[in-house]
């Protein structure tokens, strides 16, 4: 039966090629799974989760990390880096100002009607996937949550009129008067559309400040969050990158990851558990100006906190995050089994995770997992962290509502998230840009350091070109206007200038005009 397992299980999580691959160490991979079976078994027998993780006693403050309590027994590990700058300096750059406004439509059918209103949106700030800009743009696209509901509805005649006037610099009101002055006649003959009447409407007219971000200023901080099974240390490249750089960056294990605190109850795993948590390590480690990087399940973390300060948060990196959907659990999922069978499937599930999250699978790749602690959790936190994936505010409108820049960097071989949610994602958010890497995969940060790295210091870097100010008017008239004056107020003072009547008479007669000496007296 055991060797049963053994054989056909990986069939059905992989190719034929793959199987290969994981038959050439059966030995190990036969011990791995027979140590696990037994511990599972003990697990069931006992009703206590193996693997329980603790933090690491070995860690103190003074290696930069930090163990911070946001709740009673409930402790995060933080490493905190606050370099040695040589040179201070202050942020002189004036930045550029973008104005947001976007007008957000939700109707009853599910349907999300965005139009861009944006006067000074440029090209560096809205592009296009094939490359054209459009400053002010309109996007239509149907809520993923509403399975259920009735097809879209093409947008009404009057909207789409009203928003190519937007586009041409044309008026509304002109546009609605030619269309009625030459449709009398048709809708008498079509029939009447019913206006639809929207479920909800937002809208947003702000102006943001975009400025440069340098190591050298002493209010940026710089906040990485992981994902599920992830630690802080697979951030160890990008720390070190920015921290000698001279960025304060703060990086966090989530509960039950790395050298945090594991609770043994499952709401402790929720959402809304986890994001509190987050929000008390932003609210003591802020500055003025901070960026938050997050990568996979964190870069929902980083949207809670971009929209609840968005004042703080001036810039931020989404890591192959997925595109812009609520979250919702699984019905029909591995991670819905019993405790006890994940934990006997841990070996397989670190293997298929090894297969997915990196491009290459060798040896470089193992030695990565095995130092950086990822997808080093116990069965219990895994089953807890992917059944707590409840979060239906984060649809599309929330993250439309968005006005802060974002970088989102995608790898192109990664099998969990696909490269269409993240175009997803670009399209929704008002500030957006998708760079996709072609040798990474769900790892990227481990396996491209240096591309992703060169990335995320561009994007602190930039700054919106600030437009050039208005030409003044000059005060000067124009020759032709002060001639025509000239003219009115001689033809108002006849004593001065002699009618044009007689001008003309003398010069008919042929005669040659002579001067009045008597008027010049």
């Amino acid at each position: 039966m055991l060797y049963a397992f053994i054989i056909y299980v990986p069939l059905f999580f992989c190719d034929l090629d793959s199987c290969v691959l994981l038959y050439e160490c059966i030995p190990y991979r036969l011990a791995a799974m027979l140590t696990s079976f037994i511990e599972g078994i003990l697990c069931c027998l006992t009703s206590k989760s193996a693997n329980v993780v603790v933090p690491v006693e070995t860690s103190e403050p003074a290696d930069g990390y930090e163990f911070v309590e946001v709740k009673p027994g409930r402790v995060l590990r933080v490493r905190h880096i606050i370099p040695d700058r040589p040179v201070v300096e202050e942020p002189t750059g004036q930045g550029g100002i973008v104005s947001c406004k976007r007008k957000i439509t939700v109707y009853r059918n599910g349907q999300l009607f965005i139009e861009n209103l944006g006067d000074r949106a440029s090209a560096e700030l809205k592009t296009c996937q094939n490359g054209d800009t459009e400053p002010n743009s309109t996007v239509e696209v149907e809520l993923t949550d509403c399975s259920n509901s009735s097809p879209p509805v093409s947008i009404p005649e009057t909207r789409s009129d009203s928003v190519t006037a937007v586009k041409d610099g044309t008026s509304e009101t002109g546009a609605r008067g030619a269309a009625s002055a030459a449709g009398q006649t048709d809708q008498s003959q079509q029939p009447r559309k019913r206006r639809r009447k929207p479920k909800r409407t937002v809208v947003i007219d702000c102006e943001r400040k975009i400025s440069s971000c340098k190591g050298t200023h002493q209010d940026v901080a710089l906040f990485f969050i992981h994902g599920v099974g992830g630690s802080l240390d697979i951030w160890g490249s990008q720390l070190d990158f920015f921290s000698r750089l001279g960025y304060e960056v703060i990086a966090v294990d989530l509960a039950g990851h790395g050298a945090s605190s594991a609770p043994q109850i499952a709401a402790a795993y929720t959402f809304y558990a986890l994001a509190e948590d987050m929000r008390l390590i932003f609210k003591r480690y802020a500055h003025k100006r901070n960026i938050l990087i997050g990568h996979s399940y964190g870069v929902s973390f980083c949207t809670f906190l971009a929209h609840e300060y968005p004042e703080q948060i001036h810039k931020m990196v989404m890591v192959n995050g997925g595109g812009p959907t609520a979250l919702e659990p699984s019905l029909c999922s591995i991670f819905n089994l019993p405790t006890c069978v994940l934990h006997c499937l841990s070996p397989l599930l670190a293997w298929s995770f090894l297969k997915a999250g990196f491009a290459r699978q060798g040896a470089k790749e193992k030695q990565l997992l095995k130092d950086n602690n990822a997808f080093n959790v116990s069965s219990f936190v895994l089953r807890a962290m992917m059944s707590g994936q409840y979060w239906p505010e984060g649809d599309e409108v929330y993250h439309a509502e968005l006005t802060v820049p974002t970088l989102l960097v995608h790898g192109m071989h990664d099998k969990f998230v696909p490269v269409e949610e993240d175009q997803r994602m670009a399209e929704i958010l008002l500030m957006a840009f998708l760079k996709v890497l072609e040798d990474g995969s769900h790892m990227i940060m481990m396996e491209c350091p240096e591309a992703v790295n060169t990335l995320l210091h561009e994007f602190f870097l930039w700054e919106p070109a600030t437009p050039p100010p208005p030409k003044k008017e000059s005060k000067t008239r124009p020759e032709t206007a002060k001639a025509q004056t000239d003219s009115t107020k001689a033809a108002l003072d006849p004593c001065k200038v002699r009618p044009a009547t007689a001008r003309q008479t003398s010069s008919n007669d042929g005669t040659e005009e002579k001067p009045n000496i008597t008027d010049k007296k």
